[in-house]
């Protein structure tokens, strides 16, 4: 962004950047009242059919397409930036903004989690003592908690630069038409190959050094096509009516498509596994699911947000500012918010929406009046 003008115009994807985060935080709180996937603190309690339907459908539809889509629109200024900055300020920069995010989550985040809030014990061994086992062992590498995607994402970042290096092809701006709905839905039968290959060695809940290998041919896939659209210009081209269209089907029929894998694929009655992976109709089935929402959502979303939410108020500006701050520093805020709230005994659902009601404006408020007005890491964030 080189002056106020092009600046504005990319404020929907500040906006989008934004609500994908809250999205996170509150994706991490679902887990711990739902106990449906991983996170550092999870309330055990059995659910009632409506609980889990609730934290069923939040979880896996939002799953679907979030972290693709910031994927997605992380790409789409790669090109750019590469441009401007060339090799080595490129690497530098993403090294900064990137890595030592990570590495303060690695290093003083998790152990922080563990130690103060968890109150984790060794027996017979000091905490300094494990915390040297811990770097020295190189265990923190796999303890980057949502700081994965950053860690992804520079990987993603300095193999794009690389790549550029050694090309010899001029890379150069220029014009080119929008794919059409052919090149769609091709796109969502990408994702959905390499999904359902991968999962059959690395099924749904499984994952390596912090990372979901199950969910990265979507990654990927999307950063390409982020890098791409970006080249390109394609996300002013896509229209407001098949961006509407993309939205209705994600959320209208694609949800009903959910709801007929789960029941017919035997999820309610112990069989959620063969959605995860291997060689079952149901696991191709909800790679297909996914693949489409991604895609649709992200199409729906971009041009939605483009249309209607191309501004920002004061508030929502310093909301968006603190937005990568709050992706970093929620999880101890967030833990310490269902910690205080261990003995409030009510439903699962309810105890979900207080913890959003309470975490998230705690997040935002650590984060503008702590986390950035520290001189070192407001440079980082």
């Amino acid at each position: 962004m080189t002056d106020g003008k092009e600046k504005e115009r990319y404020l929907y994807i500040d906006n989008l950047r934004l609500l994908m985060i809250i999205f996170v935080v509150m994706m991490h709180l679902a887990v711990t009242y739902s106990g449906i996937g991983g996170w550092y603190t999870v309330e055990r309690k059995e659910l009632g059919i409506f609980q889990t339907a609730f934290f069923g459908l939040y979880q896996s539809f939002t799953q679907a397409y979030f972290m693709g889509f910031l994927f997605l629109i992380s790409g789409y200024f790669v090109k750019k930036s590469y441009d401007k900055k060339g090799f080595q300020r490129f690497i530098k920069d993403r090294l900064i903004r990137l890595g030592i995010p990570t590495l303060i989550y690695m290093l003083l985040i998790t152990p922080f989690i563990m130690v103060v809030l968890l109150d984790y014990t060794w027996e017979g061994h000091s905490a300094i003592e494990v915390y040297i086992q811990y770097i020295v062992s190189l265990d923190f590498l796999g303890s980057s908690g949502p700081l994965w995607f950053a860690f992804a994402l520079l990987i993603f970042n300095i193999v794009y630069a690389l790549l550029r290096k050694v090309s010899k092809k001029q890379q150069e701006n220029g014009e080119k038409e929008l794919p059409g709905m052919g090149a769609a839905i091709l796109l969502i039968l990408l994702i959905f190959a390499g999904a359902f290959l991968i999962r059959l060695v690395q099924p749904i809940g499984t994952s390596i050094l912090n990372m979901q290998l199950c969910y990265f041919a979507q990654y990927i896939i999307l950063f390409i096509v982020g890098v791409t659209a970006g080249k390109y210009r394609w996300f002013s081209k896509l229209t407001y009516q098949s961006g509407r269209k993309w939205l209705f089907a994600a959320l209208v029929p694609g949800i009903l498509c959910w709801a007929v894998i789960i029941l017919a694929g035997g999820a309610l009655n112990g069989n959620d596994g063969l959605l995860y992976g291997g060689l079952h109709w149901q696991s191709a089935a909800y790679a297909l699911w996914e693949s489409f929402t991604a895609v649709a959502m992200s199409i729906g979303l971009i041009t939605v947000f483009r249309e209607k939410y191309n501004k920002q108020s004061r508030f929502v500006k310093t909301l968006s500012d603190n937005s990568f701050a709050v992706y970093v520093f929620h999880a101890p805020v967030i833990i310490a918010v269902t910690l205080a709230m261990t003995n409030l005994h009510t439903d699962p659902v309810i105890k979900f929406l207080l913890a959003c009601i309470l975490g998230i404006p705690l997040s935002f408020l650590f984060s503008h009046y702590i986390f950035r007005r520290i001189p070192f890491l407001k440079k980082v964030l």
